[in-house]
């Protein structure tokens, strides 16, 4: 068998480059309303199959907010519910230090489930981004992982074999897909055991 040549790097965004933190918007939405930030976060975590329709660009975004400003007795606008959603990211310095270093020698593709609103409202001026060949998003491809589909969105775009693209994801279950169809993959757990798995690798 031939040893693996990966030629394509693919990276998830959130809680990779960018780590997300609810309590934020639950704190802010507090502020406008006794309990309106857990009555949100009940509802979100108990119809998740919403969100995910969200992501995968079945439910469009007025439906979505309608529906979360229905829940929020409609104490905010559309606009402010955009914002606080929204404004849950940091950016991993750590991480996304390493991509215009691994940018020199690799295609670099990052796959992401995620929205609409989330993308306009919340990372899509980060300056990293400019490093990535193709953003493959959920909503635009309409397929979520760890469906085959969006992961053959990438082999599309790359026009390479499966074995030549190396997947970072914090999602065991996205991780083990991709390595279902012949991908290599690392489960981000943190910055030092990333280095060392890219570097037992010789990627780094």
């Amino acid at each position: 068998m031939l040893p693996k040549k990966i030629s394509v790097i693919v990276f998830d965004l959130g809680n990779v480059l960018l780590p997300f933190d609810y309590k934020i918007a639950i704190n802010k939405l507090n502020v406008i309303g006794a309990r309106l930030g857990e009555k949100f976060i009940n509802f979100y975590q108990n119809n998740y199959q919403l969100h995910r329709s969200f992501e995968k660009g079945k439910l469009s975004e007025v439906d979505f907010i309608n529906k979360i400003l229905k829940v929020l007795n409609n104490k905010i606008t559309a606009e402010e519910f955009c914002e606080i959603y929204s404004g849950v990211f940091t950016e991993n310095k750590e991480v996304t230090s390493l991509l215009p270093k691994l940018k020199d020698k690799y295609k670099l593709v990052l796959l992401s489930n995620t929205n609409s609103i989330h993308k306009e409202y919340g990372w899509k001026d980060y300056d990293f981004l400019n490093y990535f060949d193709k953003l493959i998003l959920s909503h635009e491809v309409k397929a979520i992982k760890p469906e085959a589909e969006i992961y053959n969105c990438v082999e599309n775009y790359t026009k390479l074999p499966p074995n030549s693209h190396l997947f970072i994801d914090d999602i065991y279950e996205y991780t083990e897909e991709a390595m279902q169809l012949g991908w290599d993959a690392i489960q981000f757990i943190g910055y030092e055991n990333l280095v060392e798995e890219l570097t037992s690798r010789k990627i780094l």
